[in-house]
Order: C-alpha cells, then structure tokens, then sequence
C-alpha cells in the first residue's frame, strides 16, 4: 500500500509540475506573442481557470506527501519526502503571499480597466513563478530520489 501511495503522489506531483513549467515556459510566452489585447485577455483567463484548480492541487500534493511521510516514517528515503514537503510548504506560501495577490488583479482585467502597469506587474508574476517552479521541480525530484 505504501509503494501504491509513493507512485501515486509522485505522479501527482510530477504532472502539477508540468502543468507550471508548461505555463511559465510555453503558454505565456505564446500569449505574450499574440496580437494587441488578446495575450492579456488570455493570462486573464488563464488566470481565472488555473486559479481555481491549483489551490487544490498544491495543498492535495502537499497532504499526499505528508501523509507518505507519516506512512513511511521509518523507510528509507523519508527524510527525502520530508524536505520535499518544506519545499511544497514554500511553494504554497510564496502563491498565497507573492502570486496569488498579482494573479487576483489580473484575473479580472480587461482592456479597458486595466492598470497602466499590467505589464510590470505580469512580468513579476512571471519571475516570481519561475522561482516558484523551480521550488516544485527540486520538490518533485526529491520525491522520485526517494522512490529508488
């Protein structure tokens, strides 16, 4: 059961991290390519889907991986899953504190409202984020070095 958990949570956690490397690398670079409005449109609305659905895959990551840590308490590897954990602790709190506030504006700008500085403030979501992603990636190779 406790092999089952392991897979499960490091798939879990692997795909979140594609998801984010896949925003920060591909989807916004392309939305930053589009012509006029459309590219703040679509952060907009990226924004908008992406902010509901990740809250719940970082905190359910962050629980699977508690609980393997707790589960597997005297295996091998769980000071592994441990770090692992403080890292996906870091990414929850640099979302709630530095991305999440930025992402909140964006998500409902148009146009026509929109602050006179969205492009700084998109382009410190992004650095911020790369940091970020950084942050899971090192967490998702924590998780799979402890599977070995």
């Amino acid at each position: 059961m406790l092999s089952a958990l392991e897979v499960f949570t490091t798939v879990i956690v692997g795909v979140m991290v594609g998801v984010e490397f896949s925003v920060a690398f591909v989807i916004n670079r392309i939305l930053d390519a589009l012509p006029g409005d459309s590219g703040q449109l679509g952060r907009a609305h990226g924004g908008r889907m992406l902010g509901a659905v990740m809250p719940v895959w970082y905190i359910g990551s962050l629980v699977l991986v508690a609980v393997w840590a707790i589960a597997g308490w005297h295996h091998h590897g769980t000071g592994l899953v441990a770090t692992a954990g403080a890292l996906l602790i870091l990414s929850v709190i640099m979302s709630l504190l530095l991305l999440v506030p930025i992402n909140n504006r964006n998500k409902t700008w148009t146009p026509e409202n929109r602050p006179a500085d969205w492009k700084e403030q998109m382009n410190r979501w992004d650095r911020l984020h790369y940091i970020r992603v950084a942050v899971i990636i090192a967490a998702f190779a924590l998780l799979a070095a402890a599977l070995t």
